[in-house]
């Protein structure tokens, strides 16, 4: 019969003077690394010594003991031990629970100062979440928490977070099926059963990212840093009901989100109308406002002149106050890579409150603005966005004559024709009816001269006009000189007609835009360049020519395109099946087809113009076929199985997700490629003489002329 094995007997504990103890040089741990001894001293004399020493019994030369014991393991809480005495916090003589063994035993103090060291084993995270939530729960506040364990508030506050998620989640990440990274993204959300259902999703989904997590749970949400959000504020928000926003602890999250858009909307359009009656209070006809301006909201509407006058003392006393301020929060800030969202919130407002000081105070004619109005609209950054003093068309001012009464007839002597008397208007008091020319007019009125019949002064228009005409045709610089004159009439100043020229720039409009169109590159480029013409032209249309005789042919030509530009319709639009509608198919097609040689001309690229396909723009609006052969054509087939099992919703966020860093464009944004183009001979390529200013770039040059290269050819 085998005999049991005998069973081990433990070490003494025993409770030795502190003046007894001494280090050993068996203890293996040299190198300083963690917590410093001072704050293991702090917590002991906070806490108390929480485990005791492990000595041995120190031997003299005979092999005695002396009565003294060395500490092959404890050496840290030895040496906190030490500073308690020296700050007097503990007696010399102090009893210290210590593990005592022989000083023969087998194994040696090496090993036990080695095994005490790597054989604990780390507390596992949850564990250490729900000992802080615990904590939490029994009355200890975050700070006292974090003073205790020597973290950030912040990291307490986050482990709080992560305990705070719901206790089935908890398992799966104790159980290894679940992340830290996925557990993480869980706590944007603190409705548990919303937190299993999305888990319970995701069972049979290959895509578990953190991200994706994140955006299931807050696509109903509003970002804090929306325009609408800046504009009524987050106090306000919450002040009329609102709960405090949703934040991520563990990533940059921009004020976090909020969980009522019901609301948001409300509010806005409260502070919208408001703001709108401000404005109407200054006697304009009408105030247009909106949280999106589309963009050419302005198309149909004249601009009237203003003034700008000095600023007051009050507002140059303001931008002196802000600047400072601005200066002030940039000295304390710079350099620092975590800025709070509220300083730089109010940078923003600083920047934008200077933007609009630095225009000036304009100011318009009273009687102007009692038919003219205004638009109003959000900036980014939440601000107005107020653009003053537009006439609609159908409130523009009748002509002068209009209430001369329709029952008289028209006055031949008025000033809409020439006069027979040197070319000279008639005087405008003497009314005449027009008669049919007889032979014996002179003779029968004297010396009275009358101005020239109706019919005699059409007939001698129309001959200078044909001769005119042909010395018009003979003469480029001033035909360019003359439709460009049309055309900046057309574009700057609409419902002016002082021109003989019979055309003007159709400016094209969008009636199917995006809610971004106004904000994007191509409208910002368009409209600051608008601007600076603006600035540079005279306020009044009867000074247009002479002005643009003062520019270069360089500068003419660029204005030329920029009003050109406005014409420039690549819309496709839907046409009835039977017909009636504005255009034909036809006409739409030929359309498209000429846009694409002006695209290849310019050598267009939508991927620089800043478009990039988004869930709103796309993705969501077209079918789960076309999103997976966008993701396929740019990432390839494989990638796109990675989400053909998913949602249209969660398929169209994630392909947005994918396609972020693809230079992929749907089919109507491509332009098609001419694989052998038609070779242009120099003649071709020659400016007229009045372009010779032209400052297009031999880069540009160049580029015009490969047009066919595969760098125009932006398909998948």
């Amino acid at each position: 019969m085998a005999k049991a094995p005998s069973k081990i007997t433990l070490n003494q504990s025993q409770n030795i003077p502190f003046d007894k103890l001494v280090l050993s040089q068996s203890n293996i741990r040299r190198v300083k690394h963690g917590v410093t001894i001072e704050h293991l001293a702090n917590d002991i004399e906070r806490r108390g010594l929480l485990t005791g020493l492990n000595v041995r019994p120190v031997l003299d030369e005979a092999g005695e003991e002396t009565g003294m014991f060395e500490i092959p393991a404890g050496g840290r809480r030895y040496s906190a031990l030490a500073i308690l005495v020296k700050r007097k916090r503990l007696a010399k003589d102090a009893p210290v629970p210590c593990v005592v063994k022989a000083a023969n035993d087998p194994v040696l103090a090496e090993e036990d100062s080695l095994a005490e060291n790597s054989e604990r084993e780390p507390l596992h995270p949850l564990d250490e979440f729900r000992a802080m939530k615990t904590l939490f729960d029994k009355g200890e506040q975050e700070e006292a928490i974090a003073a205790h364990f020597r973290v950030t508030p912040a990291v307490v506050r986050q482990r709080l977070k992560l305990a705070s998620v719901s206790p089935a989640l908890h398992e799966c990440y104790a159980e290894g099926d679940m992340t830290l990274d996925q557990l993480m993204a869980f706590t944007v959300s603190d409705d548990h059963q919303r937190q299993e259902d999305l888990w319970g999703q995701l069972a049979h989904s290959s895509n578990k990212s953190p991200w994706f997590i994140k955006s299931k749970l807050l696509e109903d949400k509003v970002e804090v840093s929306d325009k609408r959000v800046r504009f009524i504020g987050l106090d306000a928000y919450i002040a009329a009901g609102g709960a405090g926003p949703i934040r991520d602890l563990f990533e940059p999250d921009d004020g976090g989100w909020l969980s009522d858009p019901a609301l948001l909307d409300r509010l806005v359009d409260e502070k919208l109308r408001a703001e709108a009656d401000t404005i109407m209070a200054e006697g304009w006809k009408w105030v247009e406002a909106l949280v999106d301006l589309p963009y050419g909201y302005d198309e149909d509407c004249r601009a009237i002149a203003s003034q700008v006058q000095p600023l007051t003392e009050a507002q140059e006393a303001r931008i002196v106050a802000l600047r400072a301020e601005a200066d002030a929060l940039e000295a304390e800030w710079d350099g620092k890579p975590d800025i709070p969202a509220d300083v730089e919130l109010r940078v923003s407002a600083i920047d934008a409150e200077l933007g609009v000081l630095a225009q000036g105070n304009r100011v318009f004619d009273p009687v102007e603005i009692d038919n003219a109005g205004v638009f109003i609209g959000l900036e980014d950054d939440g601000t107005l966005y107020i653009d003053r003093g537009y006439v609609r068309a159908e409130d523009e001012p009748e002509a002068e004559d209009a209430d001369d009464g329709a029952d008289e007839a028209p006055d031949a002597g008025s000033n809409d024709r020439p006069d027979a008397v040197g070319g000279e208007a008639a005087d405008p008091e003497v009314r005449t009816a027009p008669s049919a020319p007889t032979p014996n007019d002179d003779d029968d009125d004297g010396e009275v001269i009358k101005p020239l019949p109706d019919r005699l002064v059409a007939e001698l228009t129309a001959a200078r006009t044909l001769a005119l005409q042909d010395a018009f045709a003979q003469s480029p610089s001033v035909a360019f000189a003359a439709v460009l004159h049309a055309m900046v009439l057309s574009v700057f100043y609409v419902g002016r007609t002082e021109s003989c020229m019979e055309l003007g720039v159709n400016r094209v409009t969008m009636p199917f835009q995006g809610a971004d169109l106004r904000n994007s590159p191509s409208a910002a480029s368009i409209q600051e360049r608008h601007a600076r013409w603006k600035e540079r032209l005279p306020q009044a249309d009867k000074d247009v020519w002479d002005a643009l005789q003062q520019l270069d042919g360089g500068e003419q030509a660029s204005l030329f395109a920029h009003c050109a530009a406005y014409s420039v319709n690549a819309q496709w639009e839907p046409v009835p099946k039977h017909g009636g509608g504005r255009v034909s198919a036809r006409c739409v097609a030929r359309r498209i087809d000429h846009a694409n040689v002006l695209a290849r001309a310019v050598g267009l690229d939508m991927i620089g113009a800043g478009w990039r396909p988004t869930f709103d723009n796309y993705l969501n609006r077209v079918a789960k076929p076309r999103i997976l052969e966008a993701v396929a054509e740019a990432k390839g087939p494989q990638t796109a199985g990675l989400i053909d099992h998913l949602k249209k919703g969660d398929m169209a966020r994630e392909a947005e997700r994918l396609l972020a860093d693809a230079d992929w464009l749907p089919e109507p944004l491509r332009t098609p490629v001419i694989e052998e183009p038609l070779p242009l001979t120099d003649e071709a390529d020659a400016l007229p003489a009045f372009l010779d200013g032209d400052d297009t770039s031999a880069e540009q040059e160049a580029a015009n002329d490969e047009e066919g290269d595969d760098e125009y050819d932006i398909a998948a």
